[in-house]
């Protein structure tokens, strides 16, 4: 039964960000449960080679370009993906960035760059598929927020990225309590240190890579496969009665 809870077969889902990293990831695992798959990505050539490699699992994918910080091109997305996949039964919001600055050296575009990114793309991806959804009376809506929406990391500065992720958190409780009435449920999901190529990278600073682990109480970093397992359980139907969550998937950091 529990398998056939987490069957997508016949579901249409967006990933947003979805040509590399966890994005790509998440968008395997959904093409995999049996959903056709939509990648909104910036970049045209990596969203179409995710597309192509989604396609080979047997399952429907398109690449859409898509820049989640202007809302038209996120309203063009949409009205694209229902036209030629013809719904859009679940939205991950992947697209994001991080800028490690101290607060005080923060330049205003820099400031901009990420709320744009992380918080304001976010919003207009929600609501340009929210309306679509609210008018089916169905739908899943996973944001992907971060255990920096409740922790603050160290050593590394980054008071943008933790504004930006506390806000999606509570976004998505806000949108939560909106919609649960009209079936469309919309939850998060935190990621702790993940390895992906901008982990790897910071892995890569001895001080880093040292607070890091030791402050993880499993003493690894996760894999992208791990973050898009808890995607497909919030997407699918084995999370009916969940919305208004976040699923922190951070190897017990924010634990002590």
């Amino acid at each position: 039964m529990g398998n056939d809870l987490m069957d997508l077969t016949g579901r249409v889902a967006v990933v947003t960000g979805g040509g590399r990293g966890i994005g790509r990831e998440i968008s395997r695992v959904l093409g995999a449960a049996g959903a056709s798959i939509a990648i909104a990505e910036l970049d045209a050539s990596t969203g179409e080679d995710a597309a192509t490699e989604i396609r080979t699992l047997g399952r429907e994918a398109i690449a859409v370009q898509t820049d989640v910080r202007r809302s038209a091109s996120v309203e063009s997305m949409v009205q694209q993906v229902v036209q030629r996949l013809g719904k859009i039964d679940i939205l991950v919001n992947n697209a994001g960035t991080c800028i490690n600055t101290p607060a005080e050296t923060t330049k205003d575009e820099e400031w901009l760059l990420v709320v744009d990114l992380n918080l304001n793309g976010v919003f207009w991806c929600c609501r340009a598929a929210g309306q679509h959804m609210l008018e089916r009376k169905t739908g899943s809506i996973v944001n992907i927020a971060s255990m920096s929406g409740s922790i603050v990391n160290k050593p590394q500065p980054q008071a943008a990225y933790n504004a930006s992720k506390a806000a999606v958190i509570h976004l998505t409780k806000s949108l939560a309590a909106e919609w649960a009435s009209h079936g469309v449920r919309v939850n998060s999901v935190s990621p702790g240190y993940i390895g992906t190529e901008m982990t790897k990278r910071g892995l890569s600073v001895k001080e880093q890579a040292q607070t890091w682990l030791e402050m993880t109480p499993m003493s690894r970093i996760g894999t992208p496969n791990e973050v898009a397992l808890a995607v497909w359980f919030l997407a699918s139907d084995a999370s009916s009665f969940t919305t208004g969550s976040d699923l922190i998937v951070d190897g017990g950091y924010t634990a002590w």
